[in-house]
C-alpha cells in the first residue's frame, strides 16, 4: 500500500548553495527509486507564513490557530513518514524549523501531559517513522553544546514517532568539501544515504 511522506525543509541559504537540500533531494531520490508508488509532499517553510512566525507575548493568545497550527497538526496526522532536514544556524536548528515546531508541538494534539510524573507524557504520532536529515559548517563535536540532530531526534520520539537513524553531514565550511558543489558532495555519504532510504 502506497505511503504518504512529508518533506520539510528549512534552509535560508540560496538552494544551489545548500547542503541540507542537496542532502534531502539525494535521499529522496533514493527512497523513490525504491518506494515508486509512495506520494512525495514538499514542506519548504520558506513558503510559508507559520514559519516566519517567533512565539512571543504579544502573540500568545492567538499563536496557536486553526492556520498556523492545526492545518499542520493536521498534516502529520495524515501522513505515514516524515523528512525532516534542516542546517545548523547558530548551533540549532533553523528558525523556520524551530517556528514550524512551535506551532506543531501542541499539548492534546501531539502529545499529552495526561501523565503528571517526570517522562511520563505520551506523544500522540505514533504512526509516525521519522528521517531527520542535518548538516553543519563545523566538523561533528567542534561545538559539543550545539547538538540539532539529537534535538529535532528527541523531539520526534517525545511526540511518539519512530526515529529512522539521522544523516549529519558535518563540516560544510571546511576545505575541500566547501569548495565542493553540494550536490557532488553527497556522494562521500552516498552508501549512508541509500542504506538509511532502504530501513525507512
Amino acid at each position: 500500500m502506497a505511503k504518504k511522506i512529508l518533506v520539510i525543509t528549512g534552509t535560508v541559504s540560496p538552494a544551489e548553495k545548500s547542503f541540507s537540500l542537496a542532502l534531502t533531494n539525494r535521499f529522496v531520490k533514493e527512497y523513490q527509486s525504491l518506494n515508486p508508488n509512495d506520494e512525495i509532499i514538499h514542506l519548504d517553510l520558506n513558503n510559508e507564513q507559520m514559519a516566519h512566525k517567533t512565539l512571543s507575548r504579544e502573540n500568545f493568545g492567538t499563536y496557536f490557530n486553526e492556520q498556523d497550527a492545526l492545518k499542520y497538526i493536521n498534516q502529520l496526522k495524515e501522513v505515514d513518514k516524515v523528512i525532516i532536514s534542516s542546517p545548523m544556524n547558530n548551533f540549532n536548528v533553523s528558525g523556520l524549523i524551530k517556528n514550524y515546531l512551535d506551532h506543531v508541538l501542541l499539548a492534546d494534539q501531539t502529545f499529552s501531559y495526561k501523565y503528571v510524573k517526570q517522562g511520563d507524557a505520551k506523544g500522540l504520532l505514533e504512526h509516525l517513522t521519522v528521517q531527520i536529515l542535518t548538516t553543519q559548517g563545523a566538523p561533528f563535536g567542534w561545538y559539543p553544546w550545539g547538538n540539532h540532530t539529537e534535538f529535532l531526534k528527541g523531539t520526534w520520539e517525545f511526540v511518539g514517532a519512530k526515529v529512522n537513524t539521522p544523516i549529519l553531514f558535518a563540516g560544510t565550511k571546511i576545505a575541500p568539501v566547501s569548495t565542493t558543489n553540494p550536490d557532488e558532495a553527497m556522494n562521500s555519504i552516498a552508501d549512508k544515504i541509500i542504506e538509511a532510504a532502504k530501513k525507512f
